[in-house]
């Protein structure tokens, strides 16, 4: 038999082989044409030319020769599944559908969905008291394994494993905190020699007990044209790298005047520090608390009832654990032991609030804290038009980073108080100490001390529920209406708690604030900022070498 098709795509011919001969002499016969038992072996297809082309006939089978063989094996697969329990099409076809579509096929996630129900249906259950649960995950493997558990009961041991966890977490996180806390408030070893040292010095050497400034230099201390800042401390490293670094970064040294202000047990040293090492061509004048007129128990008798306060003492001097516990947030928990600093009833603390009294001749400074860095020249401040305001200061309640610029009044305030609910709005944005620009002339003009006094006292009458930290609160309602914002690329802060400071704003801020407990001389300090700061210290010094001040590693 011979198949044939016309040049036209028309027709099929179908020849049995019985008519060949026939077919040679070119009298090749149509189906149709013929009759008897040929007609049962032949058959023409005509194909009308336009009711449906063959060209379409063609394509289609081709398709569905290519299709067919997937669909066989989908087919077969889905039947070693148990699609054969299947008893309607309709069946079949959900089955079949979200397969071939490659749709929702994955045993896996199915099993995952009957995982979340049976989580949810245990998350509010309550974890039995007593069980006994293992120490670790393949503990738990075995555990389950030995046991056979049923999908709820490993669930509810599940969870109560999670939760076991997440509690040790927590009491590392809050352990780590308090370790913290007390090395932050212990004197390191290394600092405190170095204070015995210079003292004996200043005992023993003549040199070191020279006047500071000399006499030549001592009408510049109250001269107007040059730029006085003022940095209270009594921690004698610390001072000397704040000095360093504003000499180094400044455009005009010698007409830097640093007013350093110490307790007194702290001046034999950091005078003997400054006598021995002066930071040429500044002008450095040391002076203790004891040596101001003006600081008078009549003047500050806020000073005095801080310290004999009862609740004060207890609350700064007490056990620091008090009033804390594991379910504290770990940052919550470390606010509230950094609030118990003693160091915030320090008069060195306080000392800001009475600079127009401390320096009656000054027109305006710049007040440092001992924990900052200089890096870039500060002669712009002194240009800085504070529009009759008294603080020139950063504000801490926008910026990038949502910790550390994240201040309102709400955050050291308890507005549950009806005196603060009364007096203050939660969302009003807080500003920053530790680099602020003064200017004395407005402050006098001002009852910013008075106010200052008022809300003190209030709070120990009211046994510190009006706030808990420090000195910066009481100061935040004393400047309210006198505060001028300036621009955060002065002041950066949070280099003390905050271990993920940006490296590129550190590098690029006039001044880096190591606010917080990881202070930059301290084995807690975060170890890529310790640079910045210690690259201010000369390790190679007598005094710092023989007190075994180690440079940090790398």
């Amino acid at each position: 038999m011979q198949v044939r098709i016309s040049p036209s795509m028309r027709s099929i011919t179908i020849i049995s082989s019985s008519s060949s001969s026939s077919s040679s002499n070119g009298n090749n016969f149509n189906v149709g044409a013929e009759s008897g038992h040929l007609s049962d072996l032949m058959k023409v297809v005509k194909i009308a030319p336009r009711s449906f082309s063959y060209r379409t006939l063609f394509h289609t089978i081709l398709i569905l020769a290519f299709l067919l063989p997937f669909v066989f094996i989908l087919t077969a697969i889905v039947t070693l599944e148990g699609v054969n329990n299947c008893s309607s099409f309709d069946c079949l076809g959900r089955r079949l559908g979200p397969k071939f579509l490659g749709r929702g096929g994955d045993d896996s996630t199915k099993l995952v969905r009957d995982l979340y129900k049976i989580f949810e249906q245990v998350n509010s259950e309550e974890v039995p008291v007593g069980v006994e649960l293992p120490e670790s995950f393949s503990h738990f493997l075995s555990d389950v394994k030995n046991n056979q558990y049923d999908a709820k009961t490993f669930a509810i041991r599940l969870k109560a494993m999670i939760e076991l966890m997440e509690e040790e977490i927590k009491r590392s996180r809050l352990a780590e905190q308090l370790h913290k806390h007390f090395a932050a408030s212990a004197i390191p070893k290394g600092i405190h020699c170095l204070s015995l040292r210079l003292t004996d010095e200043y005992s023993s050497n003549a040199h070191a007990r020279k006047q500071l400034p000399p006499p030549e230099s001592l009408p510049f201390l109250s001269d107007n044209s040059y730029l006085h800042f003022v940095l209270a401390t009594d921690n004698i490293l610390a001072a000397s790298v704040v000095v360093n670094s504003a000499v180094k970064s400044s455009s005009r040294p010698e007409k830097i005047v640093f007013h350093v202000i110490t307790d007194k047990k702290t001046y034999p040293g950091m005078h003997s520090w400054f006598a021995l090492y002066p930071v040429y061509p500044a002008i450095i004048e040391v002076k203790g608390v004891h040596q101001f007129d003006w600081l008078t128990r009549e003047n500050v008798p806020v000073l005095e009832a801080i310290e004999n306060h009862l609740a004060v003492r207890n609350h700064y001097h007490g056990n620091h654990v008090v009033g804390t516990n594991v379910t504290d947030n770990p940052r919550v928990f470390a606010s509230k032991l950094q609030s118990r600093s003693p160091k915030y009833i320090s008069v060195l603390n306080h000392l800001r609030i009475y600079l127009p009294e401390l320096f009656p001749n000054l027109d305006k400074v710049v007040f440092l804290d001992d924990d900052v860095v200089i890096q870039r020249d500060l002669l712009p401040l002194w240009e800085i038009d504070l529009e009759g305001k008294v603080n020139g200061a950063v504000e801490t309640c926008r910026g990038e980073d949502g910790w550390v610029m994240s201040k309102r009044f709400r955050t050291y305030f308890n507005f549950s108080h009806p005196l603060i609910f009364k007096n203050l709005d939660p969302d009003e944005c807080a500003w920053a100490f530790g680099m602020n620009v003064f200017d004395l002339a407005a402050w006098r003009k001002t009852s910013i001390r008075s106010t200052y006094h008022y809300w003190v006292k209030e709070n120990l009458g009211s046994n510190l529920t009006l706030w808990k930290l420090g000195t910066l609160p009481p100061a935040l309602i004393a400047f309210r209406g006198n505060v001028h914002p300036i621009d955060p690329s002065w002041h950066m802060l949070g280099l003390g708690y905050q271990e993920k400071s940006n490296l590129e704003s550190v590098k690029n801020s006039a001044v880096i604030h190591y606010n917080g407990q990881c202070k930059p001389w301290l084995e807690i300090g975060y170890k890529h900022l310790q640079p910045f700061w210690t690259k201010h210290v000369n390790y190679s010094n007598d005094f710092i070498r023989k007190c075994h001040i180690l440079e940090p590693e790398e």
